[in-house]
């Protein structure tokens, strides 16, 4: 079994760092490919591999994505609000330190993952019925505390609220898409990308990537130590309900932790948040046998290995990536003599693409609205933070009021 979990692993490390360092990309189709070939991974090495692919790819792109969001503008799906603090560093020549703080703060989910994971696993399993219920609470209270400290208050909530309609509507048409991600929706990517990704992109077609040059870490101690603490509490939050996405412990968290004054902070601890979250989602397969996301769900479906083989296979992968990640950093050293313009619109069209093909028409309409709504924010000098309405929305009607997310 140790070597099956060892060949899972680096099959793992490779994928998620081939889909973390591609825009827009989750690691969802990456799942989706290992569902594809793992008839032959079974013949070929037994089960545990397959699982253990699928594990590393998970914790590998949570560490890589950080680079694509930094230096193109492109979030991830589940990490569309940091891309904004990331990528202003990255337009002062600050880019790797973004990406070192990101790779940091995955570090850091790990450790305190690991730390939380016999914790979550022994003691919340009685306490789901409860918390499926309060969870929907705390995010309008959330998103009422955001809306309140808006500088454009209507503005804000009008945003907000229509995002979360377009949100509620990709959702319970969903069915209407292209099923090409394995679990959970698979119109994530034209949604998020439409309100986060390609109005960014689509105002920086005329820019240029500055020089960029690593000067250190600019955190002391305790905002780093503060700052993943934090995003480990949102990401084990979200990890363990039912319906979230890493995107709502990055709403969440921008309550607590202003991603225009604090960048630093928030890149570090939406990071940790997204690491930890991936580990936990592992405690929630185990214990609740319930799948948080596509990568669980194609673990699911086979028989599930040994809980230690798969902690293992995570551990490998964390501790792969986090010097892949630094190395990517480095690179992009190199990215002032690139060509913004063509670069940004090859990736506009590598997203538009990406979303046909895995989301088909109704997923370029989504796309479109998307988009639309994300214009919307910087014309009425309201923080994009408020799209996430897209996700919060929906959330806080399936817990308060009972209405099916899918």
């Amino acid at each position: 079994m140790m070597d099956g979990i060892l060949i899972g692993a680096v099959i793992g490390v490779v994928l998620g760092t081939v889909s973390g360092c591609t825009p827009g990309i989750h690691s969802n189709p990456m799942a989706g490919i290992l569902l594809g070939v793992h008839p032959a991974l079974l013949i070929l090495f037994g089960p545990s591999v397959f699982a253990a692919a699928v594990t590393a790819t998970l914790i590998t792109h949570t560490f890589l994505d950080a680079v694509p969001s930094t230096f193109l503008g492109v979030p991830d799906p589940d990490t569309a609000i940091s891309v904004l603090p990331a990528h202003a560093l990255c337009m002062k020549g600050l880019g790797e330190e973004a990406v070192r703080i990101s790779a940091l703060g995955s570090a850091a989910g790990s450790v305190f993952g690991l730390i939380l994971f016999p914790l979550f696993f022994i003691l919340l399993p009685p306490l789901q019925p409860y918390l499926d219920w309060w969870i929907g609470l705390l995010l309008l209270g959330v998103a009422g505390l955001l809306v309140v400290r808006s500088a454009a208050p209507e503005w804000a909530a009008a945003i907000f609220v229509t995002s979360g309609i377009l949100g509620s509507f990709s959702m319970e048409y969903s069915y209407l898409s292209w099923q090409v991600l394995p679990g959970g929706s698979p119109l994530l990517l034209p949604l998020l990308t439409g309100l986060f990704g390609l109005p960014i992109l689509l105002k920086g077609v005329s820019g240029t990537i500055p020089e960029q040059s690593y000067r250190g870490i600019r955190m002391d101690r305790g905002e780093i130590f503060g700052s993943a603490a934090a995003g480990t509490i949102a990401g084990a939050v979200v990890g363990w309900m039912p319906g979230f996405s890493n995107a709502t412990a990055n709403a969440v968290l921008a309550s607590f932790i202003s991603y225009t004054r604090q960048g630093r902070g928030y890149i570090l601890a939406t990071s940790a948040a997204n690491t930890a979250n991936a580990f936990l989602g592992i405690a929630a397969l185990y214990a609740l046998s319930r799948a948080r996301n596509g990568a669980m769900a194609a673990v699911a479906t086979e028989e599930l290995p040994q809980l230690s083989g798969i902690l293992l296979a995570g551990c490998i992968a964390a501790l792969a990536a986090y010097p892949l990640t630094i190395l990517a950093a480095k690179g992009s050293r190199y990215l002032a003599d690139l060509n913004i313009r063509r670069l940004n619109l090859s990736v506009v069209v590598l997203l538009v693409v990406l979303t046909a093909l895995l989301t088909g028409p109704f997923g370029l309409f989504i796309l479109l609205l998307a988009t639309a709504i994300g214009s919307v924010p910087p014309l009425v000098s309201v923080q994009r933070v408020f799209c996430m309405g897209a996700i919060m929305v929906p959330i806080i009607c399936w817990s308060i009021l009972g209405i099916p997310l899918f």
